[in-house]
């Protein structure tokens, strides 16, 4: 049986290296989904009879997401260190799926995407309201968390809105007048909607390369088995 050539190797240990960051990022999305489902902060969601089921949706999403990418870094990984063709050949079937995967959803994503700025505006209001009514805990940790990552305040963006507990910390004229969250909607999905169109390509390269280097791999491990 012959040796793997110097390029071979190389690819063998990019491939495996590459597939090392989408194992240790799978479990990092994975973690963050079961966090949100059973943190006592947020549990609470998933029990108040007519919460938004937006919220609940996209934390199973992140848990089959996170747990898709453990399942194709690991094979990937081992499939590489260990030059097993069947290995490599299942990790190349599985990142393909997620490739279509997200070209489906891109195109979808497209198509739909008055649609799912609505969507989103009308779980933030409603979330927004219900916090109002009741007080739970668990819908201020959701308002927070949402406010903070867009840094908005409420649905008008001044300082009469009644839940100003759970807005980031402004300074000077911000306390009384800042962004409010369906506007801030708006814009990540109009003005940065090149952004997130460009991580999608960046991340479907990825895939690509994923899958050419591995095919490359296999196909090299057997040219060597072949060879007495």
């Amino acid at each position: 049986m012959a040796a793997l050539s110097s390029t071979e190797l190389c690819i063998k240990y990019v491939l495996f290296i590459f597939n090392f960051v989408i194992w240790l990022a799978g479990t990092g999305v994975l973690a963050v989904a079961l966090w949100l489902r059973f943190d006592k902060k947020t549990e609470g969601l998933f029990q108040v009879e007519g919460s938004p089921s937006a919220f609940f949706t996209g934390v199973y999403i992140l848990i089959v997401a996170g747990a898709l990418m453990m399942v194709v870094g690991f094979l990937g990984c081992c499939g590489a260190i260990r030059e097993s063709p069947c290995m490599l050949g299942l990790f190349f079937i599985f990142l393909l799926i997620l490739f279509a995967a997200e070209v489906a959803a891109g195109i979808w994503g497209l198509s739909n995407k008055d649609t799912i700025v609505n969507e989103l505006k009308d779980f933030y209001k409603q979330t927004y309201k219900n916090y109002q009514d009741t007080k739970q805990e668990a819908l201020k940790e959701a308002l927070r968390a949402i406010q903070y990552s867009l840094q908005c305040c409420g649905t008008t963006g001044t300082a009469f809105d009644a839940a100003q507990d759970t807005c980031p910390t402004k300074e000077g004229l911000q306390i009384l007048i800042t962004t409010s969250c369906p506007a801030a909607i708006d814009d990540l999905f109009n003005s940065k909607l090149h952004i997130i169109g460009g991580v999608g390509i960046g991340i479907g390269v990825i895939m690509i390369f994923g899958m050419i280097f591995s095919m490359l791999l296999c196909c090299a491990i057997k040219r060597t088995r072949d060879i007495v």
